[in-house]
Order: C-alpha cells, then sequence, then structure tokens
C-alpha cells in the first residue's frame, strides 16, 4: 500500500512551502511533487512526475508557462499524468499536466468556484487504480464530494456531506468506499461514503460517545486501519488500530505513545490478507529534533526508530508485499533517489536489520524484528497489545502475548464499551 501522511496541506495559494513531500499513486508506479528550480528571490516551484516501478527511479519536470504557487496541490494519475490544483481569483482550476518532448502539455479540466464561507478545497488521496481523482470542498455545515478527474464533464459533484469533513483514505481496491473524518456537534467521527449509492454517509468509528475518533490509514488487503483517538486518555489523541470486520475493540499500543512527538502512520505493508497483525506499518515522528522513521507491527511490542535518509521527502513512502520500505528522496547530488528499508518479519526475531542504499539516495539505519507472533488467520485480529487498554475492559484478555495491564492511563469509571469495527458497512468487503 502506498500513502501519504494524512495531514492538511498548505491551502493552495496561501503561500508557504508544501507541507507534504509528494503523493504517490496507490499501485506505486508515479509519484507527483512541486520542484524548486534555482534559489533565493529567483527560485521557481513546478510539477515534476517520478517513475517508481522501473529498474531505477527517474523524474521528468513539467513546468508550465509561469511557476506555480507553493500551495499549488499535485498528485500524479495511473497512466503517467499528474493532476494540479490551482486557485486563483477565488476558483479552483484543475489541469492534466503530461510531458511533450521538451514541454509540457495541458488539458484543463475545468474550474469550481467555492462559497466565500467555505474553507477550501483540496485533493483527496490518488485513488486505487488511478483513472479518477476526488476533491472535498468544507463548508461551515456541509461538505461536498467533488469527482475532479475520471469523469465525463470535468469537475462533477458527486455527493454533499452534512458536517465539516477532513481526512480520507480509501477502504477498498475498486475506489467505491471513501472513508472520512466528519466533525458535527463538537466531535469528530469518521465515517464511510459509499460512492456507488450517491454518496450514502455511515458510522464507521464509534469508540466512545464522546470522544473524537479518526481515521489516519487503511489497508484495503488486511483491512487493518490506524485510527486517532482520545478515547483512552480524554483530551489527548492516542495512536490504535483495529481491523475492519474483526468483533475485537480498537487496541491502543502504550509503544506508539511518544511524548513530546507528533506521530503519524503513512504507509502499510499490503497483502497480508489473513493477518493484518503482521503487516508492517511505516511512520513519521516529529519532534524536537527534526523528523525520522518508525517502522511498528501490531504483533511488535515496540517501535523501531530509524534516522531519516537525505533528503527524504517527509511524509511519503511505500511498502511493497514482502516487506521493503521506499522512501523518496531528493538531494542535490541525487534530485531523485529511492531508500530501500527491509525490514524482517516478526518471525525473523534474530535476524539483523538491513537498509539497502539503492538508486542514489542515502539508505536510513537498520530495523530489527520483534519476538514471534502467531498469525491469528480467520480472526482478523492481533494478540500482540504492547500495554494496551482497548476501552473495553472484557476484551483485554489476561495472558495475552504483549498485554501489560498496568501500562494504561484510563480511569476505570472512564472506560466506555466501544463499538465493534464489524458493525462498519465495508465487514462484508473484508476476509475475516
Amino acid at each position: 500500500m502506498t500513502a501519504c501522511a494524512i495531514e492538511p496541506s498548505a491551502d493552495p495559494g496561501d503561500g508557504g512551502a508544501p507541507l507534504v513531500g509528494c503523493s504517490i499513486t496507490a499501485e506505486g508506479a508515479y509519484a507527483a511533487r512541486l520542484a524548486r528550480s534555482g534559489g533565493g528571490a529567483g527560485a521557481a516551484w513546478y510539477p515534476e512526475r517520478w517513475t517508481l516501478d522501473g529498474p531505477e527511479p527517474y523524474a521528468v519536470p513539467l513546468p508550465g508557462n509561469q511557476p506555480e504557487e507553493p500551495g499549488t496541490e499535485v498528485q500524479p494519475m495511473g497512466d503517467g499524468r499528474v493532476l494540479v490544483h490551482r486557485v486563483a481569483a477565488g476558483r479552483h482550476l484543475f489541469a492534466l499536466l503530461y510531458p511533450t518532448g521538451p514541454g509540457t502539455g495541458e488539458l484543463p479540466l475545468g474550474a469550481v468556484e467555492c462559497p466565500a464561507d467555505s474553507t477550501g478545497m483540496r485533493l483527496l488521496p490518488p485513488v486505487p487504480g488511478g483513472e479518477r481523482a476526488y476533491a472535498l470542498a468544507a463548508g461551515p455545515r456541509a461538505t461536498v464530494l467533488w469527482r475532479i478527474a475520471g469523469g465525463a464533464f470535468g469537475p462533477e459533484r458527486v455527493a454533499e456531506i452534512p458536517g465539516r469533513c477532513s481526512g480520507g483514505a480509501w477502504l477498498d481496491r475498486t475506489g467505491r468506499m471513501l472513508a472520512v473524518d466528519r466533525e458535527t456537534g463538537g466531535r469528530t467521527k469518521a465515517v464511510v461514503v459509499d460512492l456507488e449509492r450517491d454518496g450514502e454517509v455511515s458510522p464507521l468509528l464509534q469508540i466512545a460517545p464522546d470522544s473524537d475518533d479518526r481515521l489516519l490509514l487503511a489497508d484495503p488487503d488486511s483491512g487493518l486501519v490506524l485510527i486517532g483517538s482520545d478515547a483512552p486518555s480524554p483530551g489527548r489523541e492516542r495512536l490504535g488500530w483495529g481491523v475492519l470486520g474483526s468483533t475485537l475493540p480498537v487496541r491502543f499500543p502504550e509503544c506508539l505513545r511518544m511524548p513530546d512527538c507528533v506521530v503519524t502512520p503513512f504507509a502499510v505493508q499490503p497483502g497480508q490478507v489473513l493477518t493484518p497483525e503482521r503487516c508492517a506499518v511505516a511512520l513519521r515522528v516529529d519532534g524536537a529534533f527534526g523528523s525520522w522513521v518508525g517502522v511498528w507491527r501490531p504483533a511488535e511490542r515496540q517501535v523501531r526508530h530509524l534516522p531519516a535518509p537525505e533528503g527524504w521527502l517527509t511524509g511519503a513512502g511505500l511498502w511493497t508485499p514482502d516487506g521493503e520500505l521506499r522512501l523518496p528522496c531528493s538531494t542535490p547530488r541525487s534530485p531523485c533517489g529511492v531508500a530501500r528499508l527491509v525490514a524482517p518479519d516478526t518471525a525473523d526475531a534474530g535476524d539483523a536489520d538491513r537498509v539497502d542504499r539503492a538508486d542514489g539516495a542515502d539508505g536510513a539505519g537498520g530495523a530489527g524484528g520483534a519476538g514471534g507472533a502467531n498469525g491469528a488467520a480467520g480472526t482478523g485480529a492481533a494478540s500482540g497489545t504492547d500495554g494496551e487498554r482497548p476501552g473495553n475492559p472484557e476484551a483485554a484478555t489476561p495472558g495475552e502475548p504483549g498485554d501489560d495491564p498496568g501500562a494504561a492511563d484510563t480511569p476505570a469509571a472512564a472506560q466506555p464499551r466501544p463499538v465493534p469495527l464489524q458493525q462498519a458497512p465495508l465487514a462484508r468487503l473484508v476476509t475475516k
């Protein structure tokens, strides 16, 4: 699975450097970013497409007739074209860019005008298959979902979702089920939008009635989801995990709570259909001394911290099915490179970790596997909990591998029974 950190990018036209390093297609073949030419006052931003599925990565610049604004959004499509989102005179303009020999071809898609009270418009993560692209336009009371590319007549209004929506993650490989975080009544809950049912909205996360529950990342193959919620620690968001279709509640590993750091999952290992607890998860960790990479599996009791490779496009990367983490990097010496990190499976506890320096990029430090965990095939849940308290005291079975009953900080009186993830509409699509 390929993904970028789910965080708000710079609003188009607001100025300032882009906050997300780059965007990668769901299949990992292409990436796109805003690159900068020159330096000082004469520096200019332009879109750049990376090809990642060949023997070695290479970049193709796609400059237009004038420099881009720093907040311009770019997103790669499955056919190698790059979708660009610009803002001019209060209108959101969309076009597809493609190389034409020495120049850049541009296919205008149309424009969207948002109401004055709107908080902006942003692209959603790349759709599996790469044939379509969507955007959210959030207003004070409702959010409009737009199909930007892949329709018949340019931008098309798909659905209006009550409440203010943010985030965005695809829950299946067909691009039908979209999860967003909806804020209503002062609380934020993840919901599912069914694009084949005219944008029908269904609840996805309801860990506690008064908690904020956001979906940060999802893997369609295993059903593994990474969740941010303040249910176990009211007023403080914790990082947890669950499995779509599972009857077990969300778990909140103690090892994922890092004081004075912001931890953001950005990629999940695909292909682990029956063993979501063995999926490797890549974490972006931001602290007082910069950003670095963490590697964690639900079945493990620890996060393995790795120095970020030189020139890492922060927050971007992808896992291959065999467990190789690929991080796009750009340095003056190697403008287009990929650092490769191989994290051993949980069964390879004693093996040394290996980081390969590939494609001209400097690799990160070593990583290691954790003690063995049994793949719970057919259950859709893991047993390694790393000192977790799932919110339901009956769900934490004593004696399970990784349990640490004394690590949780939730008062006994504030332990509401969570709603199992199997109540999500995606349950029928996930192998248990």
